[in-house]
């Protein structure tokens, strides 16, 4: 189920912080190596990158990208010298870099002459907004890898031993385990099925009788404080739902080519 408040990472998610390089170079070099010129639309497409990307533009910025191109032809200038790009594995990369550079040049092309409009924004929240969580839950969990081991730890709770303290003992996720298996809040959804069944279960206070498995391992979970989620507005998912638009708009374009194409 698609969701606003978990949105899968976008196969074009770079292409739309990427910034597109210019046709031809309009103005002097940006530097030379070598007798080699490093165009001034390379620079500027790069410094437009890391402000997309929310650097702060600053002449200390500009002179750290100008330095990191020079330094990049310096290297690529000694790699030919050397002759490795005839070398199998460097060629191969070299074809994939540049297969993907032309996938992302397709893509940037097709959303320019297919562009979002905000009534397909507006649908789509329309649509994806009976499916956002309206319930959020503060979870806390312990992960180990036996079941014997997370009866043992549900044991010594019952008499009283500190969740967290053994969470921090013996969990095997990483990133609770330092706050005492502290999941913070979030909905029911965004956990795999069988732990979101058990925290929709659980009543406020209470923790679980018998380990849950997963396929991460066997959770003891404790369900500290439930709320109503706040649905979100139209203006403040429209970042995330255009993602999802133009997202919908590649899958259908990667679609439509399969099916013109002779594929063996």
């Amino acid at each position: 189920m698609t969701r606003l408040t978990s949105l899968r990472p976008l196969l074009i998610a770079a292409l739309l912080i990427a910034a597109p390089a210019a046709a031809a170079q309009t103005s002097g070099p940006a530097a030379k190596v070598n007798g080699t010129n490093i165009p001034q639309y390379r620079l500027d497409a790069a410094i437009k990158a890391r402000i997309a990307q929310g650097q702060q533009d600053s002449p200390e910025m500009r002179k750290g990208i100008r330095d990191a191109l020079i330094n990049q032809e310096v290297v690529a200038q000694e790699a030919l010298k050397r002759g490795l790009e005839k070398q199998p594995h460097v060629a191969a990369r070299m074809e994939l870099d540049r297969q993907s550079i032309l996938v992302n040049a397709f893509f940037e092309d097709y959303l320019r002459k297919n562009p979002v409009t905000d009534d397909m924004l507006r649908k789509e929240y329309e649509r994806v907004k009976p499916e956002i969580p309206t319930k959020e839950y503060k979870v806390r969990h312990i992960l180990v890898e036996k079941e014997e081991d997370a009866k043992n730890i549900i044991a010594q709770i019952r008499k009283g031993a500190s969740f967290e303290k053994l969470a921090a003992e013996h969990s095997r996720d990483p990133g609770s385990k330092a706050r005492g298996g502290d999941l913070d809040w979030a909905p029911a959804e965004n956990y795999v099925k069988p732990f979101a069944e058990t925290v929709t279960r659980l009543k406020k206070g209470t923790m679980t009788d018998a380990p849950v498995r997963t396929d991460f391992g066997y959770h003891i979970i404790r369900v500290e404080d439930e709320r109503t989620a706040k649905v979100p507005s139209f203006e403040e998912a429209k970042q995330q739902v255009q993602q999802m638009v133009q997202n919908q708009i590649v899958q259908k374009a990667i679609a439509d080519l399969r099916a013109k194409a002779k594929i063996e």
